[in-house]
């Protein structure tokens, strides 16, 4: 039986990418260990960036705890920069490996090069229009006449490096798409462990304050941009990045059908951000907001992990199914299902017995601790089913499949998250229905997505090991 992706493109069977022979026939298990680990590790160091980034700027004096919010209240848009990003590399990326499984290396080298050419038209269009707007939209998201100048000051630098981040971010799915895991890793390492240098050297060495973080966040940026496009452009990569093939093709619409759903996932990310940093200045002012800042910032310890797996484990589906070795997706599927739930319980119960300290870690401030202490335990509760959803997830985009993709981003974000945040405070829940809307949605979206796995298996694939 012959697959299709959702391109509906059947190239011809050719040699398999010696690159890529160890995704289908090494153990699943092992497999897995060796591209996952470089992922978690490469993911850890960068949420490490982020988080060491604001515990930085909570100790400039006087001004630490404003600089921190000013600069949580560009979050939205640091992630919609990033979102689109994902829109193409999430598309292209898991299409052309499964187009290396069917033997193609020309496609998957067709797609990169489709890729190069949306990141830069994406690059350049896109930080042009925040530029002009940026002030309105941050007040709009949530920033207060006291917070609004460190926004600002941030937001003005860190748009100067957009193609950076696109071309880093967006061309890294390509690098792991072909079971390169380790150098997908030591581009991220590039640009965590660089911002990790050049933060204390700008913000409080130099004087620059939240300028110098967005500055050191740029320079970091353009490095791991510049070893993805070398690596890519050389001999030592499967998928080849070649001059003649950076240009708009027909493949654009399926590499933007399939990435809509991790864009969605992101881009929802920042409208969330936005509807809970607008409503908690409404309900409760800046210490909530700052309490919000610190939240998503533990947060990303769990992505670490999530985000980690899903990178490690999406070549080996993509390959296999793209080879026809369903048996082999469906292992992988399995255990990492039982790996990610058990260590996103893990995590979320340390957040849950111990706000406090994690409070303490960002501020010193008694009203922003607070607020952390009394609603952390609530708000992560639900990270642990989240798991599920960010597995299946992981599997859908995989194989291809744009449609139940794109509709499990929805319903956890639109459907449930955003209306609940908007709607329980407005019932006399104030902030606490903010926190609780969060849970609520993890637990809802977690059931449905696998429920919906389990109905789309059956028929992508069968019943036994082909």
């Amino acid at each position: 039986m012959t697959q299709t992706t959702q391109s509906g493109a059947t190239p011809a069977k050719t040699t398999p990418a010696p690159a890529r022979d160890d995704l289908g026939t090494k153990p699943i298990g092992r497999l897995a260990v060796s591209l996952v680990v470089p992922a978690v590790v490469a993911q850890a160091c960068n949420a490490l960036y982020t988080i060491v980034d604001r515990l930085f700027l909570a100790h400039i004096p006087q001004v630490g705890d404003l600089a921190m919010t000013g600069v949580g209240v560009c979050f939205p848009i640091t992630l919609a920069v990033s979102a689109f990003a994902m829109l193409v590399g999430m598309g292209g990326g898991p299409l052309s490996s499964i187009a290396l499984g069917r033997g193609d290396r020309t496609l998957a080298e067709r797609y990169l090069g489709t890729s190069v050419a949306a990141i830069i038209a994406i690059a350049l269009a896109l930080p042009t229009a925040l530029q002009i707007f940026k002030a309105p939209i941050l007040t709009m998201f949530g920033a207060s006449p006291a917070t609004l100048p460190y926004a600002v000051e941030f937001l003005t630098v860190y748009l100067s490096g957009t193609v950076f981040v696109q071309l880093s971010l967006g061309l890294n799915t390509f690098i792991t798409a072909q079971g390169r895991a380790r150098v997908a890793m030591v581009s991220v390492l590039i640009g965590a462990l660089s911002s990790l240098a050049l933060d204390p050297l700008f913000i409080f060495a130099l004087g620059m304050g939240v300028r110098g973080a967005a500055l050191a966040n740029v320079i970091a940026q353009a490095l791991s941009a510049l070893w993805v496009l070398h690596f890519l452009a050389s001999p030592s990569s499967a998928i080849r990045l070649k001059a003649r093939n950076v240009r708009f093709t027909r493949l654009l619409g399926p590499m933007l059908f399939l990435g809509v759903s991790p864009f969605i996932m992101q881009i929802t990310e920042s409208v969330i951000q936005v509807v809970f940093n607008s409503s908690l200045q409404r309900y409760g002012g800046d210490a909530y907001v700052g309490a919000m800042t610190i939240m998503t910032s533990l947060m990303q310890l769990i992505f670490v992990f999530s985000q980690g797996i899903s990178q490690g484990v999406q070549p080996i589906i993509g390959y296999n199914y793209g080879a026809g070795l369903y048996d082999r997706v469906r292992r992988a599927y399995r255990g990492t299902m039982a790996v990610q739930v058990a260590i996103n319980c893990t995590m979320t119960t340390l957040f849950a017995i111990f706000p406090a300290f994690f409070a303490s870690l960002f501020t010193s401030d008694p009203a922003i601790a607070g607020v952390v202490t009394r609603t952390l335990p609530y708000f992560v509760c639900g990270m642990g089913l989240f798991g599920i959803q960010n597995v299946v997830q992981c599997a859908f985009v995989g194989m291809g499949q744009a449609k139940p993709s794109l509709f499990l981003a929805i319903f956890r974000k639109l459907i449930l998250l955003v209306p609940l945040a908007l709607a329980l405070p407005e019932l006399g829940l104030g902030t606490f229905g903010v926190f609780v809307a969060e849970p609520v949605s993890d637990a809802t979206s977690a059931i449905v997505a696998g429920l919906l796995f389990a109905t789309y298996a059956k028929r992508l694939l069968g019943s036994g090991q082909k």
